[in-house]
């Protein structure tokens, strides 16, 4: 097989959480771990941090890998999902998973024909997951690879994920908010209490943002029972004191690491980069050598050292430098908290707003479209573009039309994002493509 027949034969042979939803979820460790054992645990083979949270794990883990890497670490990074190619899950030191690689690991490992069902040399008689059987193929490359060090994201939840096998020698949890409700509990307690399941004994661990405090009593609850050796809260030692928002980077002035430029500018970033710095300063103490040089460049050149993409990006710019079109991957409330005061803030600033928009339908998406900038808002216009998401998790346009008509939202509806997308651009002012990763991974492909 080839590259994109390995693909193929892996979405159709594995259920794949973000295409099928909940009859793809499969929690519990002991695939894993038995497909693990087949391996050799090659986890083992280097040491890792592991990183959970309801949002800005992505951002925190992307942010973590640059700084490891400009410190001189060889830097594995496993993060989910993908936006345009599979192989943006699995880096080294930023370059992607080598296409080769992912096809002779699925012949060896994976194969579509086998002697039998319990073909003991196939890690299919386990019935993996597609993000179980993608864990194991990141642990795999990071150990051929000789990495010094691997960042690991959680895909969900935490105490049953399947990156719950390894023992990193830091743990993060950047925050809880509601998302995945159906899998991780109905009230914020229960949520910290499955994220707090990457506690491990011995190790210590830092919380990012911790404003409730029955999270709070539930975290410090599981660090006593899982024999935590330090629980640091990043919020109690804000790093941060003063913020300055510029069109395309943030300038951060902290506490003790002097000031500090990152092209991370959402309003959300702040708080994410205060739990990287207290996450720096835990690594400092265990060992690792990075020094203030190397932390002022893996902030500097994160988009740089690790590619990531989708975090309050402008696609493009006018003639003028300044933003035509922005995306956001942000997909609940907790990142619209941040995004549509954003959005409201580029509105009362004069810019029509043309807002291209798609959900999937297991969101809270009347509390996501209550955050959005109403069409009747005073000042410049704001319109918006409703489409599908390409997954057959998304809610049909037109749905996600007349719930938003409820809510004061108006505009069009479009079979496509590149449809809607195309009747934005007709319009002036500011571009702006989320809601949904898919609907940003479909409009990465324009830009």
């Amino acid at each position: 097989m080839n590259y994109p027949e390995t693909l193929s034969y892996l979405y159709a042979q594995l259920p794949v959480f973000e295409s099928q939803g909940a009859h793809a979820y499969k929690p519990g460790l002991e695939r894993c771990e038995a497909m693990d054992d087949l391996l050799g645990h090659p986890h083992r083979r280097y040491r890792t941090i592991h990183v959970a949270g309801t949002n800005g794990k992505g951002s925190t883990s992307h942010l973590l890998a640059a700084i490891l890497q400009a410190a001189g670490y060889r830097v594995g990074l496993f993060t989910s999902p993908h936006l345009v190619d599979f192989s943006e899950r699995i880096r080294v030191n930023g370059e992607a998973i080598e296409q080769q690689y992912v096809i002779d690991w699925v012949e060896k490992w994976a194969p579509s024909e086998t002697s039998s069902s319990d073909d003991s040399h196939s890690l299919m008689r386990f019935q993996p997951s597609f993000f179980e059987l993608a864990t194991m193929m990141a642990f795999c490359y990071f150990a051929d690879l000789e990495v010094d060090v691997a960042v690991i994201e959680v895909g969900l939840g935490g105490r049953l994920d399947s990156t719950n096998i390894i023992q990193p020698v830091l743990s993060i949890i950047t925050n809880i908010s509601f998302d995945h409700t159906q899998f991780l509990g109905d009230t914020l307690p229960q949520i910290a209490a499955e994220k707090a399941g990457i506690m491990k004994q011995g190790v210590p661990c830092v919380i990012g943002e911790c404003e409730d405090e029955r999270v709070r009593f539930t975290f410090e609850q599981n660090a006593q029972l899982r024999q935590v050796s330090v629980l640091n809260f990043a919020c109690d030692r804000p790093q941060i004191p003063w913020v300055r928002h510029h069109t395309f980077y943030n300038i951060y002035e902290t506490a003790d690491d002097g000031t500090l430029q990152c092209p991370l500018c959402g309003d959300c970033q702040p708080r994410n980069a205060n739990t990287v710095i207290t996450a720096v300063h835990q690594l400092r103490q265990i060992g690792f050598n990075i020094t203030p040089e190397a932390l002022q460049q893996g902030f500097r050149d994160v988009v740089a050292l690790t590619h990531l993409r989708g975090r309050w990006e402008a696609l493009q710019t006018n003639a003028d430098g300044t933003i035509r079109v922005l995306c956001d991957t942000g997909h609940n409330p907790g990142c619209f908290a941040y995004l549509g005061p954003q959005l409201m803030a580029l509105h009362q600033a004069g810019h029509p707003l043309q807002i291209v928009f798609g959900m999937v339908s297991d969101k809270d998406i009347e509390t996501v479209l209550r955050m959005l900038p109403p069409s009747n808002s005073p000042g410049a216009a704001v319109n918006y573009y409703w489409c599908n998401a390409p997954t057959p998790r998304a809610l049909p346009a037109e749905q996600l039309a007349s719930r938003a008509a409820s809510v004061g939202l108006y505009g069009q509806v479009f079979p496509s994002i590149n449809e809607a997308l195309d009747a934005a651009l007709e319009q002036p002012g500011i571009v702006f493509i989320g809601g949904s990763n898919y609907v940003v991974c479909e409009a990465l492909g324009r830009f």
